[in-house]
């Protein structure tokens, strides 16, 4: 029987051969599925090799569910065949925009929280759920400049996404960091505040001071590791709401295997030491971001 998903790490070509061959407890890995929707070759072939030792997920990139139209029927087909072929233990996608009118753009793009847009991203989540057949979890953004026009606090506005579309939360603790450094906001507050039977997915990953700005704009860069403060937070979440599935991302400046699985042990040792509590249905603090 393979074990409970507990401590992954993104799934990179560099070391497909290590990860088949790893036996860790709980082990699992993340891809992004848009580098899988094909109809065959070599990346299919390396992925069902993996998937035979170990849980996936399939994290999305392209969905882009804030933007103000319709998710795009032929990629959420392409994304559905590939869920039904490899079964993924969860499947998430970002609270962000990042195409419209065909027009496409490397980069995940905020947007003001309003009910126009609350209105717009709980239909377009349920659009997609309905289409995968399987209920995502989206992930709070990294941000690093102030928007007007909010009339919604970050964490509410996930909240109440949740409960319009039926949703559940990723919980991205370095996006979280990131962003209270830049627009000056208490990350301790912000994952106090996250309702714990909301989140179903949690994510570690390193980032760096602006080239510029140095340490007043810190950049979700996902190439180094995984810092103290976001270690902190972290252990501070998995406190409050017991083990939940953790994920070390890195997608620049690939270390050796080995250096992962170190990080991803520390992440597997605080989900073993972690004690479940059950919070009262909805209970939090609240925040402003």
């Amino acid at each position: 029987m393979t074990p409970q998903p507990a401590a992954g790490l993104s799934l990179k070509p560099q070391y497909y051969a290590d990860a088949r061959s790893a036996d860790a407890a709980g082990l699992w890995f993340e891809v992004h599925p848009e580098n899988y929707m094909c109809d065959g070759g070599p990346r299919l072939a390396w992925l069902e090799a993996v998937r035979v030792r170990h849980p996936l997920s399939l994290h999305g990139v392209g969905l882009s569910l804030a933007a103000d139209e319709d998710p795009d029927p032929i990629h959420l087909a392409a994304l559905r065949r590939l869920a039904d072929r490899f079964e993924p233990f969860v499947m998430s996608e970002h609270l962000a925009w990042s195409q419209r009118g065909g027009v496409y753009h490397p980069d995940l793009l905020p947007f003001p929280r309003t009910d126009e847009a609350l209105n717009r991203i709980a239909a377009n989540v349920g659009r997609a759920q309905d289409a995968l057949g399987r209920r995502l979890l989206i992930e709070n953004p990294s941000l690093y400049l102030h928007l007007d026009g909010h009339a919604y606090g970050e964490v509410d506005f996930l909240v109440e996404l949740c409960r319009r579309s039926g949703c559940g939360l990723l919980l991205d603790v370095n996006n979280v960091h990131v962003s209270a450094n830049n627009l000056g906001f208490d990350a301790n507050a912000y994952v106090d505040a996250v309702p714990a039977d909301l989140i179903g997915e949690v994510h570690l990953a390193g980032h760096a001071p602006d080239e510029r700005l140095g340490a007043a704009l810190l950049i979700d860069t996902h190439g180094v590791a995984v810092s103290p403060e976001v270690w902190a937070l972290f252990e501070r979440v998995i406190r409050r709401t017991g083990p939940r599935p953790a994920l070390i991302e890195r997608d620049d400046n690939i270390p050796e295997f080995s250096e992962l699985m170190a990080e991803r042990a520390q992440a597997a040792g605080i989900l073993s030491s972690a004690h479940a509590v059950t919070p009262a249905p909805g209970s939090r603090s609240r925040v402003n971001a």
